[in-house]
Formats: structure tokens, C-alpha cells, sequence
């Protein structure tokens, strides 16, 4: 079955076109769709950032942090994902140009020590004589690490973008645009994002003139698109300014090194390269070891140690594919065991584990089959301590976090420990209480949406005509965003007829179309290129897809560049016959 079929193609409501006529008619009605009716809408100069004073708590942190310029020792505690390491990358590169003592970072591997400020990561942080601990993209919900730390008199500054549990750490100082009763307008800040604005509030306590905070902004880009979140208006400012940076050549050497180690042009980089060629290489580190690596080379000053560490962090990142597929169809064929209870009724929420599973790895498969059958999933994999360790993916309409806490209330000691945010958390279980968590978690899920909620749709932008699927229309299309979560990349459906088809890399199909109106189509006589990714258990032999066969299929139009030619390939992220 095709990883398409729990979906269904809806199309957006057109919107109120745009005054600004200059544009593009396919663009225009893009943005119309998102929302934009004005064209200052589209203004994303540095001066549309939110003002950084308005970031709650980011002066008490300013001037803690001002404290340990001369003669203290400034730890930097981050996460082990793209945001935690564009973060304690940031936040090091920024004391060190501001001229303080001794700033260091240390980043769990996830493996030993879990998510967080812990306290064991607190008491191998003691070893390094800190006199003040620094948290990025984590902190929110350490309770125990920072008594901890305090019991050490080693001082706290949190930063931290993800959701608030009941009870607050007792932390020096806070921020993090989440919190109860904050006034910053934009709550969809990533872990990045959060350090970047300290950053420069502390550039301003200090009067540091000669720093600019904006040209950190490749690495706020980075950060905020690998962590997928919801591209307001704020962060889509963010991501277009450090954008900028890149393509011409204004980024640290590392985020050139990775560009270039995925075989993408640095002069046309976009916010879909860092989230789908970059980050997964920064990730692996995380995923199979520690993200030390991926930090280091984020850090990197010499171009030849950048390369050379990019592409240790490349062929990581080969090595987790390997690991991915195979769990990937190994979680296939168990979701098709515990889709349906004993009675029957399917469950809306999923709960997957294997014994040989990697740990590093269970969040992309969580997501992987939460993509196919448009469920909320939790995958596990045994931790070293014999332990659980579970990543949640979820879908629009659950908050996957509040799903959580909502089995911990009324099942309580059944969950070790939780956190995350509304589209993916993290948790560890017992495995003896694996069973029950797997009830409690469907029931959960089911009190809070129904079959109908949990419908999988494709948005569509409405249809190109034969004219539109153009070259010129792909580019006018890719320089549009920065796309993303919240600001979703352009998609559009319509009926084509099928000239060839063929499974490719084991996985794909590849498909050569035309468009079953008769009107013109952008390839010519062989037709428009088209691909759907990840087409597992999918083959040519399916009714859907056989040659001469019409279908309807929702599509992303994309520039594919072959020795130097472009042409137009539909990404197909749905396909059904027409």
C-alpha cells in the first residue's frame, strides 16, 4: 500500500488577493492562500524583527551572563539535535567575540545521560569548575539537574523554547518564550532563536558595538528550520536574513561544508536544503554518537577542518539511513499488527517497539509511520540502563506533550519522565509497564480526536495549467519563502496520464507524465519528470500506476538540475487514480 493512501487532497481557500500586482500570478495567489493580503506582509528586512528587549527575561540574563565576562567559566549545556547544536554553537562563538574569559560546551550523549540538564550531566559539568551553567534548547523541565547544580553553588541560566510542565526549575534566570504569562509575540521561537535574542540583549548590556548579533543569523536559520517550527512572521525574518548570509558566502565554514558535502550550491541554498540536506547530516551525530562532532564543525574556523569534519558527519548520516530503512520496515509491519484491538476498532494512536531498535533512531521512524497512516506514533527503543526511551511524533490537532501529561495525571509513576512540544516529545518507560502505557496512550489519543480529525490532507494551491509548468515558475516558486512549518511550501494537484513508470532505488517511483488535459506540458514530447519518495511496498505492478493509467496526484513543482540543465520534476507527495 502506498504511504499515500490515509490522505486526501483538499484545496485551500483562495484568500484575499494581494494589491501587489508586480508578482508572479501563481505566487500571488500562494501567498493569498497563506493569509498575506498586504505586501508589507513580505517585508522581511532585519528591521521586522520583533525588538529584542521584548523577549521576557533576556536583561536578567544579559546581565547574569555580563557577571562571568572577566575571570569566570561559562559552560555551555546543549541538546542533541540540529536547534541544540546551532544553539551552543551560537552562544559560544557570541561569548568568545564579546571577549569572555573562558567559555566552554558540553553536550549529553543521549545514550548515557537522556535528555536535559540532568544530574549526572550536572555532576560531569562540575568537573569542568564552571562558574555559571548555561542551558540551550533544554532547561525547562530540569528540575532535578538544577537543585542540583545548586546544591553545587554553581548558578543557572535557562534557555529553552519548549513547553513548561507545572512546576519551574529554580533556575538564576529564565527565558524562554513558552512561559505563563508572556508577552512576546512570538512563542514559535526555536531553541536557537531564544539564544540568539540573549545574545544580543547581552551584546547591549555590555555595549558591545563592534558585535553584531545578525551575523550569527546562518546559524538561527539552521537551527529553526531543522527544528520545525512554525514559521510566523518573526521567524520567517530569521530564516530569509540568515538565508541571505549564506548564499553569499557570509556563513561559518561548517554550513559551506555541509552544503557542499550534500552537493547543493551554496549561492541558491534554501530553507528546504538546511531542513532536508543539512540537518539530517548535523542529526546523525546526535542520532549514532554525541553531537560533539556536529557542534565542533559548526565552530570550525579553518575551511579544511570544517570539510573534514562534514564529512565525517556525512558519512554518519549514511550510516543512519542504513539503520532507518530496515526499522522502518520492520515498524511497517508491526503498526499493521496493533492498528486494530482485540474487538476490532482501530487506535488513533500507536505505540511501536523492538528490541534490536537504535535508540538515535526511533523518532524518524516515529515520524515515518505517523506520515503514513496519519497517527500519532510513539516508537521505543531499549536504552542502556534497560530503560525505555520513547520519541512521540504527532499530527495536526494533538498536541502530542499534553497527550502525554494527560496519561501521566491519570496514571500516575506510569511515566519516568516527559517533555517536548505539540508536534514531538520524548519519554521513558519501564518496560514492564510497556502494555499498559500502550492502553493508556491509545485512550488518550482517542479522547482527543476521531477517525475524521485524524484524516490525512493534502493542501493544494489549486491547479498549474501546461503554460505554468515551467522552469520559470519553479524558480519563481523557490525564491518565494522561506517555506516551512506554518508557511507551507507551495503544493498543486491536477490530472495527469502516465507514459512510464518504475521503482527506483528500491524505494521510489519514478514516474514520466503528461498532463491528461491535453494542454502543453513543460517536458515536451517525453513528458514532465515526477517522483514520489519513499513509494515503500509500492510497485509498477499497482493498479494506480500502470503506464497509460490517469491519476490525480498532489505535487510540489521543483527545479532538478542534471550537468547543468534545468527541468521541472513534480515531487509527488499524493497520488490515487483519477
Amino acid at each position: 500500500m502506498s504511504p499515500m493512501a490515509f490522505s486526501e487532497i483538499r484545496r485551500r481557500p483562495a484568500g484575499t488577493p494581494l494589491e501587489f500586482t508586480e508578482l508572479h500570478p501563481v505566487l500571488r495567489r500562494v501567498y493569498a492562500a497563506r493569509g498575506v493580503s498586504r505586501s508589507e506582509e513580505l517585508d522581511l528586512s532585519l528591521d521586522r524583527l520583533l525588538p529584542v528587549g521584548s523577549l521576557d527575561g533576556v536583561e536578567a540574563a544579559a546581565r547574569l551572563l555580563a557577571a562571568h565576562r572577566r575571570q569566570g567559566r561559562v559552560l555551555v549545556v546543549g541538546d542533541f539535535d540540529a536547534d541544540g547544536a546551532t544553539s551552543s554553537a551560537l552562544v559560544v562563538r557570541a561569548l568568545r567575540s564579546m571577549k569572555f574569559d573562558h567559555v566552554d560546551f558540553l553536550v549529553p550523549n543521549r545514550f548515557r545521560f537522556g535528555y536535559g540538564l540532568t544530574p549526572e550531566i550536572v555532576a560531569l559539568a562540575a568537573t569542568r569548575q564552571p562558574s555559571l551553567i548555561v542551558t540551550v534548547d533544554n532547561g525547562v523541565s530540569s528540575i532535578e539537574g538544577v537543585e542540583a547544580a545548586r546544591a553545587l553553588g554553581i548558578p543557572v541560566l535557562v534557555t529553552d523554547h519548549h513547553l513548561p510542565g507545572k512546576e519551574l526549575p529554580r533556575a538564576d534566570a529564565i527565558v524562554n518564550p513558552n512561559l505563563t504569562g508572556s508577552a512576546f509575540a512570538s512563542p514559535a521561537l526555536a531553541g536557537v532563536g531564544v539564544a540568539f535574542y540573549v545574545m544580543a540583549a547581552l551584546a547591549r548590556e555590555l555595549g558591545q558595538a563592534e558585535f553584531r548579533a545578525a551575523d550569527l543569523l546562518d546559524l538561527v536559520a539552521l537551527g529553526t528550520v531543522a527544528d520545525v517550527v512554525t514559521l510566523d512572521r518573526n521567524n520567517r525574518v530569521l530564516v530569509a536574513q540568515g538565508l541571505r548570509r549564506i548564499r553569499a558566502g557570509r556563513c561559518v565554514p561548517g554550513i559551506r561544508a555541509l552544503i557542499e558535502a550534500a552537493g547543493r550550491r551554496l549561492d541558491q541554498a534554501t530553507a528546504a536544503d538546511l531542513g532536508f540536506a543539512v540537518a539530517p547530516r548535523l542529526n546523525a551525530a546526535g542520532r549514532l554518537t554525541d553531537m560533539s562532532v556536529g557542534i565542533a564543525c559548526l565552530l570550525a574556523d579553518d575551511p579544511v577542518e570544517a570539510a573534514q569534519l562534514a564529512g565525517q558527519l556525512t558519512r554518519l548520516n549514511e550510516e543512519r539511513r542504513e539503520i532507518e530503512q530496515r526499522m522502518q520496515l520492520e515498524a511497517v509491519d508491526i503498526a499493521a499488527g496493533v492498528r486494530f484491538n482485540a474487538i476490532g476498532n482501530e487506535s488513533l494512536g500507536l505505540c511501536l517497539f523492538d528490541e534490536s531498535w537504535h535508540q538515535g533512531v526511533v523518532g524518524l521512524v516515529a515520524g515515518r509511520i505517523k506520515d503514513r497512516l496519519h497517527r500519532p506514533v510513539v516508537a521505543f527503543a531499549r536504552a542502556e540502563d534497560g530503560s525505555l526511551r520513547g520519541s512521540a511524533r504527532s499530527v495536526s490537532g494533538v498536541n502530542i506533550r499534553d497527550a502525554l501529561e494527560g496519561v501521566a495525571t491519570h496514571h500516575p509513576g506510569l511515566i519516568v519522565k516527559f517533555g517536548g512540544h505539540a508536534m514531538a516529545a520524548g519519554l521513558t518507560l519501564a518496560e514492564a509497564n510497556l502494555d499498559q502505557f500502550r492502553a493508556a496512550f491509545a485512550a488518550e489519543i482517542a479522547a482527543r480526536a476521531d477517525l475524521e480529525t485524524l484524516t490525512g490532507v493534502i493542501h493544494s494551491d489549486g491547479e498549474l495549467q501546461g503554460a505554468e509548468l515551467s522552469v520559470d515558475t519553479a524558480r519563481i516558486l523557490r525564491g518565494g519563502g522561506p517555506w516551512g512549518q506554518g508557511f507551507p511550501e507551495p503544493v498543486f494537484d491536477g490530472e495527469f496520464k502516465i507514459i512510464d513508470a518504475r521503482i527506483v532505488g528500491n524505494k521510489h517511483l519514478k514516474l514520466q507524465l503528461e498532463p491528461a488535459s491535453g494542454s502543453a506540458a513543460a517536458g515536451g514530447s517525453r513528458g514532465i519528470d515526477a517522483i514520489a519518495f519513499g513509494y515503500i511496498g509500492g510497485t509498477t505492478e499497482d493498479a494506480s500506476v500502470r503506464t497509460g493509467n490517469q491519476v490525480r496526484i498532489a505535487y510540489r513543482l521543483e527545479l532538478n538540475d542534471y550537468r547543468g540543465a534545468e527541468s521541472v520534476q513534480l515531487n509527488c507527495q499524493h497520488l490515487k487514480p483519477a
